[in-house]
């Protein structure tokens, strides 16, 4: 029993006191971020073995990605355990175990998971996701309602890589009572050898930005892959407007595949008034939704991807008689300014771009979403010098979604629209062209 106190000490000695919080049960979710040699891993395995000896548990280590067993941080946990000399636990081939009280670990890439096969967690106390700037939006949305014991507590460890990092944007970024959130840097651990720390400064006299991602883990600082700056789309997030003369344009994406969404974009010159998000739709369901959001605001265009599904949605329209408001895009097909633009879609995104970084700041609607959509997506040159995108199946394999709000919002920019009279289809056809005119000569009322 001394033996057994002294070695319980010593483990607690091993654990910095910033630590402190992972052997409590006050939060659900318990997020420690920062740069290198802050400890975090070793905090994270000797409270869980520690944990692990005092009662039975069953313990789930993650990541998004495991190919093999050695991809997890299964030599990690067997390394503390012979450096305590635990032998009440026994490893195994794929996971471990402790002989007295029962306690279990087991390690998996989230990224195989789905539905089905991730029920194997529901029994779960706690959820250990290492390297947590690597998982998507998708598999935390899986995840999180899967640890649903009573007191089951999530706990993550992660190295910021981008200002958007999924679990940031979803947890650390606002917080609520439940989420505790610590930034831990080599200089919070009181372990950090001598040798480490004269990197950090070598580091950090040589490089300041990479001293700051890599020793104080901050983001990585967007230089020139990114094509909209996160900078930009905070100011936009800003309130601004409430009311705009600018005529409605409306750009709808429309959903391709099971996961993704239809959107429609709804802007008015600099004021970007709101999106609306429809899952699971038929073709001739976002056409009739479409038809309604037509005859309700009277947009002076809608502009609709018509590269997949789309064209049906556009033809349906045509078919019933919205040919004159209604326009079809490809982001595919040829830019307008070819000589700057390797396709539509590079040209649209730029127009986002340009019109982000207007000397007059629009208006976007906050949104963690769009924010992400936004800020994700690196931009690249052909052979030519012409502006490109990566491909959209690239940002939804970091996403965890296809970034659909943004194309819907680049779509509103396919044309310039400057109009500031009905079109005829409002006039129920009824219009000529002097009558364009006459609410230039006074006669506004008309309108």
């Amino acid at each position: 029993m001394i033996q057994e106190e002294i070695l319980v000490k010593q483990v607690k000695a091993e654990i910095p006191k910033i630590f402190a919080p992972l052997l409590c049960g006050q939060y659900r979710n318990k997020f420690f971020y920062g740069g290198r040699a802050g400890g975090k891993s070793y905090a994270f395995a000797d409270s869980l073995l520690l944990l692990g000896r005092q009662k039975k548990l069953f313990i789930a280590c993650l990541r998004e990605i495991q190919d093999s067993i050695k991809d997890s941080v299964y030599k990690l946990l067997c390394d503390r355990i012979s450096f305590y000399a635990l032998d009440d636990y026994r490893i195994l081939e794929s996971k471990i175990e402790n002989k007295v009280t029962g306690t279990r670990f087991i390690f998996k890439g989230l990224r195989d998971q789905d539905s089905q096969k991730i029920k194997s967690l529901e029994g779960v106390d706690i959820a250990w996701i290492e390297e947590a700037q690597t998982i998507t939006r998708k598999s935390w949305e899986i995840l999180e309602p899967t640890i649903r014991k009573d007191g089951s507590e999530i706990w993550i460890s992660m190295n910021r890589e981008e200002e958007n990092d999924p679990l940031w944007v979803l947890l650390a970024a606002h917080p609520d009572e439940r989420t505790l959130v610590v930034k831990v840097n080599y200089y919070d651990n009181p372990f950090c050898p001598k040798e480490i720390k004269l990197q950090a400064q070598k580091c950090k006299e040589n490089n300041p930005d990479d001293y700051e991602h890599i020793w104080l883990g901050e983001p990585v600082r967007q230089g020139n892959t990114k094509l909209i700056s996160t900078a930009c789309v905070r100011k936009a997030f800003e309130l601004k407007m409430s009311s705009s003369a600018s005529p409605l344009v409306i750009g709808v994406d429309v959903a391709r595949f099971g996961d993704d969404k239809t959107i429609f974009c709804f802007r008015r010159g600099r004021w970007c008034q709101r999106f609306e998000a429809f899952a699971k739709m038929s073709v001739v369901e976002v056409a009739n939704q479409a038809t309604f959001f037509i005859q309700k605001f009277k947009p002076r265009r809608l502009f609709i991807d018509i590269g997949g599904v789309g064209a049906g949605v556009y033809d349906i329209l045509k078919d019933r008689g919205l040919a004159e408001v209604v326009k079809g895009v490809n982001f595919g097909e040829k830019a307008h300014q070819f000589d700057r633009y390797a396709n539509r879609r590079a040209e649209m995104w730029d127009a986002i771009n340009l019109w982000l970084n207007d000397v007059l700041t629009p208006e976007l609607p906050q949104d963690d979403e769009l924010f992400g959509d936004l800020c994700s997506v690196n931009k690249k040159y052909d052979r030519r010098g012409r502006l490109m995108l990566e491909e959209k199946d690239e940002v939804k394999k970091r996403l965890g979604r296809s970034p659909d709000k943004a194309d819907a919002l680049a779509l509103t920019f396919a044309e310039p629209v400057f109009e500031a009279v009905p079109t005829a289809l409002y006039q129920k056809g009824q219009i000529s062209w002097e009558d364009m005119f006459t609410k230039q000569n006074g006669d506004a009322e008309k309108w």
